[in-house]
C-alpha cells in the first residue's frame, strides 16, 4: 500500500531537517563517544594532538625524525635476523622499537645500541576474544602499532612504519616516498605481494607487513583505539596484515601502492628481479632467509651489508636500471646501479630488457600467471643470455663529485658467442666500471641514459651515466 504525503507536510519536514541536520552533525562529531574502553577525555586528547601536529609540521618537509618504526620480531629468531636490521638502522637518527614476544634472555644483554630499542608487546592473551582467534599469535603482531602509539613518545611523528625483523629498509628512499603524501590526512601506504597466488589467498589490495607499510599519524590516531574491536569483528582472519587492511577498509581508507616496497614472495635467485627494478626508488626488501644470497660468494648477512655500501652513497640510483648500447660490437648493456651489469651480444630494445629475467621461482606453485609483473624466461640462446657482473666495490672520485662502481664477472657464461653477422663475443670483458654523478640525486621515475666507453681488445668496459637527450630512443 502506498502512503501519500501532503506537499505542505513534506516541505515542513524538509525544512525541519535542514535546520536540525547541521546541529546533529556537530553533536555527533564533538560529543559522541564510540564504543571503546577509553573515557571521553582520552578520546578528545588525540584530536588535540592531531591538530597541534598538523599545524606544527606542514611547513617543512618530512625527514627521518618524523618516522617511527614498529618492527616485530621474536627472541627465537633474533640472533639470525639482528644483522639485517643493524645493516640499515641508524642509531641516534632512526626512532622506534623492536617488539618481541618475550623478555630477552641473558645472552642478549646488554641490549646493543646498534639495534632498535627493545620493547615487550602487551599481553594479548587477556583479551576476551583471544580464545576465539583463528591464529592467536597474529594478535600480538597486529596490535604492535597500538603498543607503539601507546608508548606516548610520538612528538613530531608523522608516520608509523610497520615491518618484520628480516626487512631491510633504504631509509633515504623511504623518506622521499613518504614526503609525497600529506601526513595530516589518512594514508595507508604499502604494496601487495609479487606472487599472484599469495594475493589470491589473502587480498590484492592489502599491504604486506613483511615488505613494510606506512600509516600516517592521523590514521593511527583513529585506528589505535579501535584495534581490539577489529579483533572482535574478524576473529577468523589468519594474518595481521589481513586484519589491518580490513580494519582500515572499514574506516574508509584504501591502500596507496608504492612499487619500491618488496615482499619478495619468491624463492631462489632474485637477481633477475633486482637487475630490472622498476623506475621507482627501492624502499624495502624482505624474506632474506628464504632466498639465495643476493651476491655470489657471500652469505646472506654479508650480501646485505655489501648492498648497503652502495645504499650509503646514493640510494636514489640504487638498483635503478639504465640501458645503453655499444653499437660497433652490437652489444646491449643493462646497468642496475650498485648491484649488477648485464651484457648481451645483440641489440635488444629497452621494452624487452626492462622485464626481469626469471631467475627466481614462485613462492607457491599454482596456475599461471605466477607473478604480478611480466618476466623473461631464461634461454640457451647466446644472443639473449647475458654476461652477468656483480658489484665488487664502490668509491668516490674527483673531490667526491663522481661515484665509481666496479662490477666483476660472476663466472664464464659457458655458451658459444652469438653467431649473427656483425656481432662480437663479450667473453673477454672481466670487469665493468660505471661512473655516475655524486652531487645530484636521481629523480624518481626519470630514466637515465649512458655511454659505453669500451675499446676493442680491453677487458674492462667503462660506462658513464648521463641524462637522456630529448626524444632519445633506447633501442
Amino acid at each position: 500500500m502506498k502512503h501519500r504525503f501532503r506537499s505542505r507536510s513534506f516541505f515542513a519536514l524538509g525544512k525541519l531537517l535542514a535546520i536540525l541536520g547541521p546541529l546533529l552533525l556537530i553533536f555527533y562529531t564533538f560529543l559522541y563517544n564510540p564504543p571503546c574502553n577509553e573515557p571521553s577525555s582520552d578520546m578528545l586528547s588525540p584530536i588535540v594532538v592531531k591538530l597541534s601536529n598538523s599545524t606544527e609540521t606542514v611547513n617543512y618537509p618530512t625527514n627521518i625524525s618524523h618516522i617511527k618504526f614498529v618492527l616485530v620480531g621474536c627472541t627465537k629468531t633474533w640472533l639470525t635476523r639482528r644483522p639485517y636490521i643493524e645493516a640499515w638502522w641508524r642509531p641516534n637518527q632512526t626512532r622506534g622499537n623492536i617488539f618481541m614476544d618475550s623478555p630477552p634472555p641473558k645472552e642478549f644483554l646488554p641490549w646493543p645500541k646498534t639495534s632498535p630499542p627493545f620493547q615487550l608487546n602487551t599481553d594479548a592473551t587477556k583479551l576476551p576474544v583471544y580464545p576465539k582467534l583463528a591464529n592467536p599469535i597474529e594478535a600480538r603482531i597486529f596490535r604492535s602499532v597500538l603498543d607503539s602509539f601507546s608508548l606516548g613518545d610520538n612528538q613530531g611523528v608523522r608516520w608509523f612504519v610497520m615491518a618484520d625483523d628480516d626487512t631491510v629498509f633504504f631509509i633515504d628512499n623511504l623518506v622521499q616516498v613518504l614526503a609525497k603524501y600529506d601526513h595530516t590526512k589518512q594514508y595507508y601506504v604499502g604494496m601487495h605481494s609479487e606472487s599472484v597466488i599469495s594475493n589470491f589467498l589473502f587480498a590484492f589490495d592489502m599491504a604486506y607487513g613483511g615488505a613494510g607499510y606506512a600509516l600516517s599519524y592521523s590514521l593511527v590516531e583513529q585506528l589505535a583505539p579501535l584495534m581490539n574491536d577489529c579483533l572482535e569483528r574478524y576473529p577468523f582472519m589468519h594474518t595481521s596484515d589481513h586484519l589491518t587492511s580490513s580494519c582500515l577498509f572499514d574506516l574508509g581508507v584504501a591502500l596507496t601502492l608504492e612499487r619500491g616496497i618488496h615482499q619478495i614472495d619468491l624463492l631462489g635467485d632474485i637477481s633477475g628481479m633486482i637487475s630490472a627494478h622498476p623506475q621507482v626508488p627501492i624502499v624495502t626488501l624482505h624474506h632474506f632467509d628464504n632466498i639465495d644470497p643476493i651476491f655470489p660468494n657471500r652469505n646472506r648477512t654479508e650480501a646485505v651489508k655489501h648492498l648497503m655500501k652502495a645504499a650509503e652513497i646514493d640510494q636514489s640510483r640504487l638498483a635503478q636500471q639504465t640501458i645503453c648500447y655499444e653499437k660497433p660490437m652490437n652489444w646491449s648493456v643493462s646497468v642496475s646501479w650498485g648491484y649488477s651489469v648485464h651484457i648481451y651480444e645483440s641489440i635488444i630494445p629497452r621494452s624487452i630488457l626492462k622485464k626481469p629475467l626469471e631467475t627466481f621461482k614462485p613462492w607457491k606453485n599454482g596456475p599461471p600467471p605466477l607473478y604480478m609483473f611480466n618476466t623473461r624466461l631464461l634461454t640457451n640462446d647466446p644472443c639473449h643470455t647475458p654476461h652477468v657482473f656483480f658489484m665488487e666495490h664502490i668509491r668516490k672520485l674527483q673531490g667526491n663529485s663522481v661515484v665509481l662502481t666496479t662490477y666483476r664477472r660472476k663466472a664464464p657464461r659457458r655458451q658459444q658467442p652469438c653467431f649473427v653477422p656483425g656481432n662480437y663475443s663479450a667473453n673477454n670483458i672481466l670487469r665493468v666500471r660505471v661512473f655516475s654523478n655524486a652531487t645530484v640525486r636521481k629523480e624518481a621515475g626519470k630514466i637515465d641514459c649512458c655511454n659505453v666507453l669500451h675499446m676493442a681488445g680491453m677487458n674492462v668496459m667503462n660506462i658513464k651515466l648521463r641524462n637522456c637527450r630529448k626524444g632519445e630512443v633506447i633501442a
